[in-house]
């Protein structure tokens, strides 16, 4: 039906349409035109704040290391990662455009401060074979310890990384060199099955110093050459006794951890060698919280069932090694324990007061136990 209108656009609005769809066009242009431009500013900002020193008031050192074989390109993500430069990419620029090359595998101490030519120059002239301590620093093995334990803390006093510590704790070769040099104190370590590091127990507690220049090894030598020098007096005893000296530093580990006054430890250590004479599991949850991993103060009856060799709730013996870095008290109790005589084959302590009760048979152990169950809860 014809109502009277033409629906043909006139050419005035015909023309609004097209100024409008140009305007569009333009606009959107304009703006990427304007991002570009912004894009173009920032790059060349990052670009020109990344050939400078990643923190030039920051004199810390860092110890990086540069594996065999890397390329430019990797070394830069590395010190990018390392916190050493802004940009691993602008760093890789800029030893190409630089003519930069040879670069050396190693460890290498740097810093922050530095500049992108200095960091170059010194990859060029090579690092160390091996992490070495930039600063004095110290070092603590406190008792009772273990090498999962002193492997948490290296990074905070010193430059190696927890990585290094535990790479060097698996070292084979490392261990035959400290062999060879304190025959009397790792010859049964050395023979030792089924060990989850063979240094665990032989790292004497004691405060060392990490002085400028030293290699993560001398730092560790330190610690074994200070357990060989407190051991030196015994040696004899502990041959005469029949026993060698990772069974000594086994038990000592556990007595370490299940009393606190010499006393108990001396009484504990007796429990321990009767129930090792009499053919009895020594029943300790040390060693079900060492073959776990964990530090967990209740364990489950699954979890005393874990098969492991370090499980001595399954096994008889000393199982396969030390469960930590024992005291020199504690080894003191098992080579002079207390109280054998008496017959003693448990003992439980009040978690509350700490007192330590022992026992001759499981039928008073398990009245003791019992009458303490509120206590330890």
């Amino acid at each position: 039906m014809d109502n009277g209108t033409d629906p043909t656009p006139t050419r005035h609005e015909a023309g609004n349409k097209r100024s409008f769809g140009r305007r569009i066009i333009i606009g959107v242009a304009s703006l990427l035109v304007i991002l570009a431009v912004a894009i173009g500013v920032f790059g060349y900002h990052y670009f020109q704040t990344s050939l400078k020193p990643y923190d030039a008031d920051d004199q810390n050192v860092v110890q990086v290391h540069v594996p065999l074989g890397a390329t430019s390109n990797k070394i830069g993500q590395i010190l990018q990662d390392k916190k050493v430069v802004k940009s691993g990419m602008v760093f890789n620029y800029y030893v190409k455009s630089n003519k930069f090359t040879n670069f050396q595998a190693g460890y290498y101490q740097l810093k922050p401060s530095m500049s992108l030519k200095q960091i170059a120059t010194q990859l060029q002239k090579g690092g160390s074979a091996e992490p070495i301590q930039s600063q004095a620093g110290k070092v603590l093995v406190r008792e009772g310890e273990t090498i999962d334990q002193l492997a948490a803390e290296i990074p905070q006093t010193t430059d190696f990384t927890k990585k290094e510590f535990m790479s060097l704790m698996k070292d084979q070769a490392f261990f035959n060199q400290l062999a060879v040099k304190y025959p009397q104190l790792l010859g049964s370590a050395k023979q030792a099955k089924h060990v989850r590091y063979r240094l665990e127990g032989y790292l004497a507690p004691a405060t060392y110093q990490a002085s400028k220049k030293m290699t993560l090894k001398q730092i560790v030598t330190q610690m074994v050459g200070n357990m060989n020098q407190q051991l030196q007096p015994s040696y004899a005893a502990i041959k005469k006794q029949g026993r060698s000296v990772q069974e000594v530093l086994t038990l000592a580990s556990l007595v370490e951890r299940e009393g606190v006054t010499q006393s108990d430890r001396d009484k504990i250590a007796g429990v321990f060698l009767n129930r090792i004479k009499a053919g009895m599991a020594l029943q300790s949850d040390i060693t079900v919280q060492y073959a776990l991993k964990t530090t967990k103060k209740t364990l489950t009856y699954k979890d005393l069932k874990v098969k492991s060799p370090y499980n001595l709730y399954i096994h008889t013996g000393y199982g396969p090694g030390p469960f930590a870095n024992p005291s020199a008290s504690s080894i003191k109790a098992v080579l002079h324990p207390a109280d054998r005589k008496k017959g003693y084959y448990y003992f439980i302590a009040n978690t509350k007061t700490g007192k330590v009760y022992f026992s001759e048979t499981y039928a008073q152990h398990q009245e003791k136990t019992s009458s303490l169950a509120s206590d330890n809860k």
